[in-house]
């Protein structure tokens, strides 16, 4: 029984297989306008307007063209020809991707405008905007506090030249600078609270980080003198630093830092950001707030925050 039923089953696939054969064959009859045994580009667009009564472009016979010409010589062959109803499927295929290809074009263009306003959201939140002329002379104001910080270290050279108008300028606000309680902390936590205001123009931010490290970094003779002193205590040696070479290394300090400030100062000036200096600028560059800093709600992540959610996303 089972034999048969196979066998009968084998009869109608042959059947059926030979009627597709003679449609194929009959529409490829047909489609040949000029007997010459292949069906062509123009034949087939011909062929399928006519049997489908619908308009196709020189670009979707190419894509059907391509889907069945097996041996690439640019045409059908008998062989190659397949039944309309395939033709019909081939191109509802073709259609189907078409539109799928526009829904995600379309899908790609609405994130990519979603990420341009988001970007420009962001770009609100914070101001890395080209510093104005206003902008370029308020930056340079906080390079005041490392500079009448490191006064002490020009004792000698001002000492010297106490009848230069600069001077006495410099002593006069030294002065009032010194008359403040607590003056240099004051200026130390201003510096540090207004540098963490985005709406200030980055230039100015990264000024008055800049010029924090400049000041801290003042510290570092006064503690090499003291590391001297407590060292030659303890070896009996009851000796300070020689005074030449006191004044040479009190002076050196000082024209370091107006060079520095020279540079933070001229920089400043032409808009750019000073930020060529050895160790200090890398360091301030590093805590600048950036607009990948932010997330999509608008919310700043510092660096190591960031580092931590993405290490926990990996790890999920």
């Amino acid at each position: 029984m089972a034999a048969k039923l196979r066998a009968e089953a084998a009869t109608l696939e042959a059947q059926k297989a030979q009627e597709l054969s003679e449609a194929a064959e009959k529409a490829f009859m047909k489609f040949d306008a000029n007997d010459d045994g292949e069906i062509s580009a123009e034949e087939l667009k011909a062929g399928l307007e006519a049997a489908l009564k619908i308009d196709l472009t020189d670009k979707r016979v190419a894509e059907l063209m391509a889907e069945f010409d097996a041996s690439g010589d640019g045409a059908l062959q008998l062989d190659e020809f397949p039944t309309i109803d395939q033709f019909r499927n081939q191109l509802d295929s073709l259609v189907r991707k078409e539109k799928q290809m526009a829904l995600d074009a379309a899908k790609e263009a609405k994130l990519a405008e979603e990420a341009v306003l988001l970007a420009n959201a962001k770009l609100e939140l914070i101001n890395n905007k080209p510093p104005s002329n206003s902008d370029k002379i308020v930056s340079i104001i906080p390079y005041l506090f490392p500079l009448l910080d490191g006064l002490q270290y020009g004792k000698y050279v001002l000492t010297d030249n106490g009848d230069n108008p600069i001077v006495v300028i410099l002593a006069v606000i030294y002065t009032l600078y010194r008359s403040i309680p607590f003056g240099g902390f004051i200026a130390f936590f201003a510096l540090n609270i207004l540098s963490g205001n985005l709406q200030i123009n980055r230039l100015i931010r990264y000024n008055m980080q800049q010029a924090i490290f400049v000041d801290i970094a003042l510290i570092l003779p006064g503690l090499v003198t003291g590391l001297f002193s407590v060292l030659a205590g303890a070896a009996g040696a009851n000796v300070g630093v020689p005074e030449p070479l006191r004044v040479v290394a009190t002076n050196a300090v000082f024209a370091s830092l107006l060079l520095v400030l020279a540079y933070c100062t001229v920089s400043s000036v032409l808009g750019i950001e000073p930020n060529k200096l050895p160790l200090i600028s890398e360091r301030v560059s590093n805590t600048m707030p950036t607009i990948d800093m932010f997330d999509d709600e608008g919310r700043f992540i510092p660096p190591d925050m960031r580092e931590e959610e993405d290490k926990k996303k990996k790890d999920d």
